[in-house]
């Protein structure tokens, strides 16, 4: 599999039945769902505790057909098979990928592979089980209490300091599960390089009972050490002006190595920085950094809600992974999900695609999609370095709720680009309320808001699918010369998604679920999802524009005129 090259998906007959569709392609969603009364239970899927409605996409029997014989095709469950059996399905790095091993269950039986598998050497199961045990050891230490700071203070604010998937995995899981975090505890995140980031998530803060987290597992990443470096001058200085850091360098050591500790390899390099060895949690070169959230990488978020709700939220992954590895191809919602993205971006003219939480806790979740989807899948060549096919890659956006509603919603439902969006929402809120005085126009007093919340979430995916039309308006008695403004063409492809409510597990489900729609996505267009070359480019420019940024006149003289004079003017305007 890793050897060979990768299938041409526009050479397979399934892509071409396809092409041949697409050219004619007229939805009406509108007559699909008058002349099949079953049409929304037939593609309404069960994935653990997600309910996927499919019904509302632009699909028929004829065009599912042809999509799952392009899986079969380009052989989506074979490479499957091959991911989460360590083959070196990354191919520039050779590098086994293995993130659906950081969920595997300590004492699961029947696993596949089985458990203890061996990987380059090295134990999978036994490797992943001891780190999560070190980790969950020592966030019951903060937990309790029984970590202290310097002062012997207990901990009470977390600061996670790192970048990409070392940020905003962990973020968008530490908003997502807010109501599990502990009482007493918070956690910051720290990323930006922009040192505005630094100063304000640590003003106002006691250092006494900070935690400073160094996310980084090369302990080299520019911005993380960077910020880790500001992080730890700020520490010695605020204890110091508290009168509680003597000033000398083994007290300043004996700070770093209270208030800090890393998730890294690089235990020299953590060691030298001041941090215990002991206190910093490793993972391997088989994690991405977007697939890393369940690993040591969430060791913030796991002190935040406790490691049983941790296990749970690790079980949600595991749950969609195996719904990914067994279900027929025809039932697999990651499976259909991934294909539907490339029946829209490759034969429809789709570019982008929308992501819209109807719960606030996830507000967070398509920033941390944006990472996932288009680092991954952001090629134009395959996995044997041949140029690509197709178009990849789609581009990933999105907002919570009904604030999209008042801003990009009109795009979507009037506009002239098909926009496919994934409409998520939960049945049971974390915190219910009611409008106990109502408006006296429609919202009563006693008024579940959670209802009316629910009830614009079903509203936008019928209003996008059926439409409203021109005899519809001037039903209302609309005036002519305003009827092709109020139309609303319909046919506009969404997604429904509803789970019971955000529980630890759902948030993993959900995450496991677009990890696997991505690998859908990448093995049709043979493109190795797994690595992310784009991203060094301008790291390493970056090194060799600062000598110039510094005033440097040689290193100016030598940029191109553009970055020359934006420099120059910069300079300027810094003096």
């Amino acid at each position: 599999m890793t050897e060979s090259a990768p299938v041409d998906p526009t050479s397979s007959d399934a892509w071409k039945q396809l092409a041949t569709i697409a050219e004619g392609f007229s939805p009406d969603l509108r007559g699909w769902f008058d002349a099949d009364p079953g049409r929304a239970d037939r593609y309404t899927f069960q994935a653990a505790d997600l309910t996927v409605d499919l019904s509302k996409g632009l699909l028929t029997e004829e065009i599912l057909g042809h999509l799952v014989q392009l899986a079969m095709d380009v052989d989506i469950d074979g490479r499957f098979q091959s991911m989460i059996a360590g083959e070196h399905i990354n191919v520039t790095e050779d590098r086994a990928v293995l993130h659906t091993a950081l969920r595997r269950p300590k004492d699961g039986a029947d696993l596949v592979p089985p458990k203890g598998f061996v990987v380059d050497g090295q134990d999978v199961d036994a490797d992943v089980h001891a780190t999560l045990d070190k980790v969950y050891a020592f966030a019951e230490k903060v937990r309790s209490g029984e970590w202290t700071g310097v002062t012997g203070k207990r901990i009470d604010t977390v600061v996670n300091i790192g970048i990409g998937g070392s940020d905003l995995g962990p973020v968008m899981v530490y908003e997502a599960l807010k109501p599990y975090v502990q009482s007493g505890l918070e956690v910051r995140f720290v990323s930006n390089i922009d040192p505005t980031d630094v100063y304000e998530k640590t003003v106002g803060l006691d250092p006494e009972t900070t935690l400073f987290i160094v996310a980084s597992k090369t302990f080299g990443t520019l911005e993380t050490l960077t910020n880790a470096r500001l992080a730890r001058t700020w520490l010695w200085d605020q204890l110091g002006a508290a009168g509680a850091l003597a000033d000398t360098d083994e007290a300043r050591k004996g700070a770093v190595a209270k208030h800090f500790v890393a998730v890294s390899t690089a235990l020299d390099k953590v060691a030298a920085f001041g941090i215990d060895p002991e206190n910093a949690f490793g993972f391997w070169d088989w994690v991405g950094g977007r697939y890393s959230v369940d690993s040591a990488i969430g060791t913030s978020v796991i002190i935040a809600i406790g490691p049983d709700n941790w296990r749970e939220f690790l079980a949600g992954f595991h749950a969609i992974d195996e719904h990914m590895r067994t279900a027929p191809l025809e039932q697999n919602v990651p499976v259909l999900m991934g294909l539907l993205n490339v029946w829209y971006s490759n034969f429809l003219g789709g570019q982008s695609h929308a992501v819209l939480p109807y719960a606030q806790y996830l507000h967070r979740f398509p920033a941390y999609l944006q990472q996932l989807t288009m680092e991954s899948n952001g090629k134009s060549v395959r996995w044997d370095g041949s140029p690509t096919t197709t178009d990849t890659g789609e581009i990933f956006w999105g907002e919570p709720g009904t604030n999209g509603q008042h801003a990009f919603y009109q795009l979507i439902h009037q506009g002239t680009r098909l926009v496919p969006a994934d409409f998520i929402a939960v049945a049971n809120p974390a915190r219910p309320l009611k409008d106990e005085t109502g408006d006296g126009a429609g919202v009563e007093p006693g008024q579940d808001v959670h209802t009316l919340f629910m009830a614009n979430f079903f509203a936008q995916t019928k209003a996008l699918a059926f439409g409203k039309t021109a005899d519809e308006v001037r039903a209302e008695g609309t005036k002519e010369s305003v009827v092709p403004a109020r139309e609303f063409s319909g046919n506009r492809p969404t997604t429904s998604i509803l789970a019971p409510a955000l529980t630890p597990s759902v948030v993993g489900q959900l995450i496991a679920l677009y990890e696997h729609i991505v690998f859908v996505e990448g093995t049709i267009w043979g493109i190795d999802s797994f690595d992310q070359w784009g991203v060094e480019l301008g790291k390493q420019l970056a090194l060799q524009i600062t000598p110039a940024v510094q005033g440097d006149a040689a290193a100016l003289d030598s940029q191109d005129s553009s970055s020359k004079a934006l420099i120059a003017k910069y300079l300027e305007l810094r003096d």
